[in-house]
């Protein structure tokens, strides 16, 4: 079988949205997504109180995904050969149970840094099955034709939390204190798990198509991909740009010890993203993309955040987290639809488990250097570095991204 032909791209947002399951399943997606963002706020919060380091920060943010750069290509061979919809009850399943508990050891006391950090290990186990499950599981419920409109709104489905998420969790914490903002988070997964278990004959479409062993198979995802120059070019500047996408690194370093704003300014940093990055993943959908979009919006984030990192005063800093939501986003969501759309259906859940590696499985890394360069030679340095080599990432591959045939 071969990937998607570019000509199969019909409609945007609108497209995506008039098949019924997948509009429920969108719906269900902000409400988890935001939940999901409400208790990162709480948690980023309380490790900053207790250490204030930026290596700590950078651990907690590697914590959560790990796993899926160990992890992400077996179980992207997993859901190649079975039912994606059951897969998805399980993790969702999981990852509620899992906050719950996060709830319990605030309730109790006995919450501190360590459990902190174990229990979104644990999470990122389960979220290396399901970031890739959900992502294929989209393009089952909507067709190749549409894809390119439901990734996109996959975009503002996380920057929509980004705006929900810390207001929610803002508030929360203003006056109910961090673990309410948790238990908000166990609560949303009910939405997603209400849509998988309703929809039965269609979650099932495209799943199972192997049989036997997957582990001899796990590694063809990768091959595939660094073989075909384009698929290889969009997983290295996935690669480069994972630490933008986390909210507990730069945010609350940027707030606190670049520009003195507080708890309140970390939140507003978060929501300013979001605002952001709405646009631009309305943008993504409008047509679509060719690698040669991908590489120009690569070099407008790295000048965004370069000139974010170097702003002089809170004005230019906040427009320059605008800008760098917009063009961030609008580069991710082109990439993520290009993978998809290039890569041959029967390896499309094992490239995109090597995607997920990518983004954002290379996070412990690259989150862990930020950390340690920000503590010396302070956020601004390690900010502008993140957006150098985003830039230079394009650059080293701008003939990939420019072929007639895209890879």
């Amino acid at each position: 079988m071969t990937a998607t032909s570019p000509t199969a791209f019909r409609g945007g947002p609108r497209a995506a949205l008039a098949v019924r399951p997948f509009r429920w399943w969108f719906l269900g997606q902000v409400t988890s997504a935001s939940g999901l963002m409400t208790q990162m706020v709480a948690v980023g919060w309380l490790v900053l109180r207790w250490h204030g380091s930026g290596v700590q920060l950078g651990l907690l943010s590697s914590a959560g995904l790990g796993p899926m750069l160990v992890l992400g290509l077996w179980a992207g061979s997993l859901i190649d050969h079975h039912d994606r919809r059951m897969l998805l009850i399980w993790t969702q399943g999981l990852l509620a149970a899992q906050s719950l508990l996060l709830y319990a050891l605030i309730v109790s006391g006995t919450a501190s840094y360590w459990p902190l950090v174990a229990l979104p290990l644990a999470s990122g186990v389960v979220n290396a099955l399901d970031g890739p499950a959900r992502q294929i599981y989209v393009l089952d419920l909507v067709g190749p034709e549409r894809v390119a409109g439901a990734v996109s709104l996959y975009e503002v489905i996380l920057n929509l939390s980004r705006v929900l998420g810390p207001a929610l969790g803002g508030l929360l914490l203003a006056t109910s204190g961090p673990a309410a903002c948790v238990l908000i988070n166990a609560v949303s997964y009910a939405a997603p798990l209400a849509v998988l278990l309703r929809y039965r004959s269609i979650a099932g479409a495209g799943a199972g198509r192997g049989a036997g062993t997957t582990r001899p198979s796990a590694l063809d995802g990768l091959r595939y991909a660094w073989s075909r120059p384009l698929l290889r070019a969009c997983l290295l500047l996935g690669a480069s740009s994972t630490v933008l996408f986390s909210p507990t690194l730069f945010f609350p370093l940027l707030a606190t010890r670049a520009f003195h704003l507080g708890g309140s300014g970390y939140g507003v940093l978060l929501a300013l993203f979001g605002l952001g990055a709405l646009p631009g993943a309305l943008l993504a959908a409008r047509r679509e993309p060719a690698g040669v979009h991908v590489r120009i919006l690569a070099l407008l984030t790295g000048a965004a955040v370069i000139v974010t990192a170097l702003a002089p005063d809170v004005p230019v800093l906040y427009g320059g987290i605008l800008a760098t939501g917009l063009t961030s986003i609008w580069m991710i969501a082109a990439t993520n639809t290009l993978v998809q759309l290039r890569t041959t259906p029967d390896l499309r859940g094992r490239v995109m488990g090597a995607w997920s590696m990518a983004i954002p499985g290379t996070l412990p890394i690259t989150a862990l250097i930020a950390g340690a360069v920000a503590d010396p030679l302070g956020p601004r340095a390690a900010y502008a570095g993140a957006g150098t080599v985003i830039a230079a990432v394009a650059l080293a591959s701008w003939r990939a991204y420019g072929g007639a045939a895209d890879g």
